[in-house]
């Protein structure tokens, strides 16, 4: 039986790994925003995820509260570390969530045009943020005894962060391409189509070169591959997954295609859990000594317990939410006087 601290690590895992397949294709819907030429095209990207956008986030709020109960230590060195940026991403899910309610209120062209920028900026820099918060992870962070953030915010502004940021925000317009694909029809879709090829372009090439730089620049990431040797299995799942999305787009496959995107994320979530693990918050300043673990930025053993016990009773109760609201908004969009 596996310990209730890496249990907990495990389900955050799968917490971050919900939300980045579901709010990542909102991300990348709205990162693609502003290339749908006219109102009745951008009216069909807003409601393509106007019903399930705020659902989505739940995963998020539920991730925060996971880390902030199981592991407080690492939580509390995240947001003196990452405080300026979690601040930037507040407001833009804010920016994003109230474009998608006031865009379309009233018909004058200057309204919704500063509302359609809101949304896709809001969108593009959400995505780059949680890139970058990753790649950081990766790369490690200034941390010092007792927790503390001894850098900058620019600190964290470093070129593999970025790289990281921009392959994820490419990422998730090809995840958010594929759902238009799935959720539009006619001559709209054949365009998103050719968008599907365009996105999968670039990921492959950022994908490319950020696992590259991973195995230059981060020696340490293959680390717990050689304790486990099983762990390359993802990996050669993860590189089939991508090889798949092209592929089924070709054979007129779009569902496909989606769950090959989304198991692409997952995959590469999972191979960044494995990469830091035992390690919650990697010490650029002294690995050794002042990395967060997830043993000693735990909180205690009773706590994890009825933490676990939420959990069993919790869970469930987000996969139904979850299922029934794509079951019940399913199908092609249209617009109609209710719409967005």
């Amino acid at each position: 039986m596996i310990d209730l601290n890496v249990f907990w690590f495990i389900l955050l895992g799968v917490l971050l790994t919900g939300y980045a397949i579901l709010d990542g294709f909102d991300l990348g819907v709205g990162s693609l925003h502003l290339f749908a030429k006219g109102d009745y095209e951008r009216r069909i990207f807003l409601n393509s995820i106007g019903p399930v956008w705020d659902g989505n986030e739940v995963w998020l709020v539920t991730f925060g509260g996971a880390l902030f109960a199981a592991f407080p230590a690492a939580y509390a060195a995240a947001f003196s570390g990452f405080y300026l940026a979690f601040i930037l991403l507040l407001f833009a899910l804010i920016f994003r969530a109230v474009a998608i309610e006031f865009r379309s209120k009233r018909e004058s062209r200057v309204w919704r045009s500063f509302w359609d920028g809101a949304f896709f900026l809001a969108s593009a820099v959400a995505a780059i943020l949680f890139g970058v918060a990753v790649g950081n992870m990766m790369k490690g962070i200034p941390i010092g005894p007792g927790g503390e953030y001894q850098g900058t915010f620019f600190d964290l502004l470093q070129p593999y962060p970025l790289l990281v940021g921009a392959m994820t925000l490419v990422m998730f317009c090809m995840h958010g391409s594929i759902y238009l694909y799935l959720k539009t029809e006619g001559e709209l879709q054949e365009k998103i189509r050719h968008w599907i090829w365009g996105t999968f372009g670039v990921f492959l090439i950022f994908y490319i070169l950020t696992t590259i730089f991973t195995l230059v620049a981060i020696p340490g990431a293959i680390r717990n591959f050689e304790r486990y040797p099983w762990v390359w299995g993802l990996v050669v799942l993860n590189v089939l997954a991508v090889a798949n999305i092209p592929r089924s787009i070709y054979k007129g496959m779009p569902g496909q295609a989606f769950i090959s995107s989304a198991c692409t994320i997952a995959a590469l979530i999972f191979l960044f859990g494995f990469a830091l693990f035992p390690n919650l918050i990697t010490s650029s300043i002294d690995p050794a000594n002042y990395s967060l673990t997830v043993y000693n930025a735990a909180s205690s053993q009773k706590t994890l317990t009825i933490m676990r016990n939420i959990a069993f009773l919790g869970m469930p109760f987000v996969l139904a939410y979850t299922t029934v609201v794509y079951w019940v908004f399913r199908g092609k969009v249209r617009l109609t006087r209710f719409s967005y």
